[in-house]
């Protein structure tokens, strides 16, 4: 009933209901089968012209202006996005286009290579990408800026989800467990 409640476009919503049953058919309605007690007479059939949806287009609300976070559900303001700045490897030896690279960007502080197996974060302050080792290394001790000096707080750094690598468990923590049969006395 839920269906027919939203559903618009169905043009003949009483066939559905127990409204429309002859009060003979009324003892009988608990029937498992749709055919039974003559019902096989008011089944629409979608082929027939009749029976079709109508054309008539149901009204379309406006949608919403603002554009929210797919993750938080929160409105996204442009105030509070954090432009990244990525440390491009600098190889003098490789002539490739940056696309076809290999390795593209390092550590802005430890110049560590950046890949989908490096957990990296960003500095909010200043924008920089960062591994998470060079987090827990260098700044979580003191909580300064590496580059600049400025102080930091836990908000000031945002972890990077990575990307997967094709492999089917890539960000995935998995734990194995040894299950043994054990004996009992």
């Amino acid at each position: 009933m839920i269906f027919l409640k939203r559903e618009s476009m169905v043009k003949n919503k009483m066939i559905f209901t127990k409204l429309n049953l002859r009060n003979d058919q009324k003892k009988n309605a608990s029937s498992i089968s749709n055919m039974a007690n003559g019902l096989d007479k008011q089944l629409p059939s979608f082929w027939v012209p009749s029976e079709t949806p109508d054309a008539n287009k149901a009204p379309m609300q406006k949608p919403d202006k603002t554009i929210y976070c797919p993750m938080s559900g929160r409105p996204l303001k442009l105030k509070n996005f954090v432009e990244v700045k990525w440390t491009l490897v600098n190889d003098p030896s490789d002539k490739k286009s940056l696309a076809i690279r290999e390795n593209r960007y390092m550590c802005a502080v430890t110049h560590d290579i950046l890949s989908n197996a490096v957990p990296a974060a960003v500095i909010r302050t200043t924008g920089h990408v960062i591994t998470m080792e060079c987090f827990e290394k260098l700044i979580k001790k003191d909580w300064l800026h590496p580059l600049t000096g400025d102080k930091l707080t836990e908000k000031d750094i945002i972890p990077l989800q990575r990307g997967g690598t094709g492999y089917a468990t890539t960000n995935v923590n998995l734990q194995g467990k040894n299950a043994r049969p054990v004996l009992q006395a």
